[in-house]
């Protein structure tokens, strides 16, 4: 369970005390046994995970690294690697837990590598990750100096994932906490940089989306958001009539030109792409991490420049925005 003795005044000190107790009873509410079918057995695994003190902990490299081999000589590591694998399936990344390689679905440190140099330093900056899975882009913010970074996912398992990490890294000003953004309290200028990756698409309305950003931001901050996006002028702004890729919840995809207009019209000024990129299967793939079905599948076998439904392949950008 999270230790809100330790978030709270950390919370205080970021100007957001009034977060703390709504939160907690939210979070606690979600992370109860009976809130979800499997959180017995995972709670379970965390328990079974052998106490090891990490000598090595490199929050800064494409894959997070927490101690290494030698750590853990006294384990059987074959018993920890199916421990591990309980938190299946294991979708942002990679990981190396004291040697064990958990390679992921998605090589998260490529979408990181496209951005990095193009943001604010985010030494001693206040973050927020919104649809941070297991919090793999929350650990690489604290590896570049940020004093406070709070990523919010409301599936369980990545959080699950991330208590398996903070298990060893201990990162006491990095959280993940199973809400929505609509589930937060209400709080405004809190931030000084805001990441949305890969969740416009997934909001019925996306103006109020990036709004709800602008207003969690501090004057000056920045919100870097990914995306989804289409060929096409400001006009362009593809609305799936069933599944995209076999994802039931996207409802709009916008063209690069649509999104800046879209991101003018919601108050958001100096805005400038970072990237613009084609989702391939060295990004996404299947592993023994994540078994289920993934990139390769959701392409059409015959032309992979469309989805299985005959949409355009998956391609994303990467903006960058300030208030």
């Amino acid at each position: 369970m999270l230790d809100f003795s330790l978030l709270t005044p950390q919370l205080d000190q970021a100007g957001l005390g009034a977060w703390a107790k709504p939160l907690e009873n939210l979070v606690t509410n979600k992370l109860d046994i009976g809130s979800h079918g499997d959180l017995t057995r995972w709670y379970q695994s965390l328990d079974q995970l052998p106490k090891i003190q990490p000598s090595i902990l490199k929050l800064d490299s494409d894959t997070i690294q927490i101690g290494c081999r030698q750590d853990i000589n006294h384990v059987d590591i074959e018993s920890f690697t199916t421990l591990l694998k309980q938190f299946h399936p294991w979708r942002k990344g990679p990981f190396n837990l004291f040697g064990v390689n958990i390679d992921t679905e998605w090589r998260s440190d490529w979408k990181w590598n496209r951005l990095k140099d193009a943001i604010a330093p985010l030494a001693g900056r206040t973050v927020l990750d919104v649809g941070c899975g297991n919090g793999y882009h929350v650990l690489r913010a604290a590896g570049s100096g940020a004093k406070l970074v709070v990523g919010i996912d409301p599936t369980l398992i990545f959080n699950m994932q991330f208590q398996v990490l903070q298990r060893y890294a201990k990162q006491d000003h990095c959280w993940v906490l199973p809400v929505t953004l609509e589930e937060l309290p209400n709080a405004i200028n809190s931030f000084d940089t805001i990441f949305s990756m890969g969740v416009l698409y997934h909001r019925r309305s996306p103006i109020d989306h990036l709004i709800d950003l602008k207003q969690l931001l501090r004057p000056g901050g920045e919100l870097v958001i990914e995306t989804l996006i289409v060929d096409g002028d400001a006009q362009k702004l593809l609305i799936p009539p069933g599944r995209y890729a076999k994802m039931r919840n996207v409802w709009f995809i916008p063209s690069e030109t649509t999104l800046e207009v879209m991101l003018k019209r919601s108050g958001f000024r100096k805005i400038r792409k970072v990237d613009t990129s084609i989702t391939t299967s060295n990004e996404q793939r299947s592993t023994e991490w994540m078994t289920y079905e993934s990139l390769a599948d959701f392409l059409d076998p015959e032309n992979a420049s469309r989805t299985i439904e005959g949409l355009p392949a998956p391609k994303r950008a990467i903006y960058i925005a300030s208030v």
